[in-house]
This record gives structure tokens, C-alpha cells and sequence, in this order.
């Protein structure tokens, strides 16, 4: 039996913002699943994490054969 996470999500847009929970065995894995299940564009804001720890930040930055570029937040300060 394979350990599932959850991770707990928070997808920002424009115009709108998504709260929820996926799970996945790993945090890519929760990252590429919640790009084939929620609408995501450029743009974007991700904040993505386990229960206890701070969330990752991320934006979209476009896409790629239909799934979400992601870049961490820090990497588009620099």
C-alpha cells in the first residue's frame, strides 16, 4: 500500500481564487495533477503544502503541450 499525501492548494487568478485538497504520493506528482484538473493560465499564482509546513509559491508562467509552466517565486524576483 502506497502512502498518498494531502497536499492543500490555494490557486489565485485575476479573478478569482480556488482553495482545496489533492493527493497525490508526491508533490510533483499533487503539482501535475492539479494542472490536469483546474483551469490554470499564465499568470497564475500557486501556493501549494502539507499541514505543518509553510506552502510553496509558484507562478505559471505558460504552458507546455497543454500543462502548466510553473516557476517558484523566488526565481522571478531575481
Amino acid at each position: 500500500m502506497r502512502h498518498m499525501s494531502k497536499y492543500r492548494f490555494a490557486l489565485t487568478s485575476v479573478k478569482l481564487r480556488q482553495e482545496g485538497v489533492i493527493e497525490s504520493e508526491t508533490f510533483v506528482g499533487a503539482v501535475d495533477a492539479l494542472g490536469q484538473q483546474v483551469d490554470v493560465r499564465t499568470g497564475d499564482v500557486l501556493e501549494i503544502g502539507v499541514l505543518g509546513f509553510p506552502p510553496a509559491k509558484f507562478h505559471c508562467v505558460g504552458a507546455l503541450n497543454e500543462s502548466p509552466v510553473w516557476m517558484p517565486a523566488s526565481a522571478q524576483a531575481a
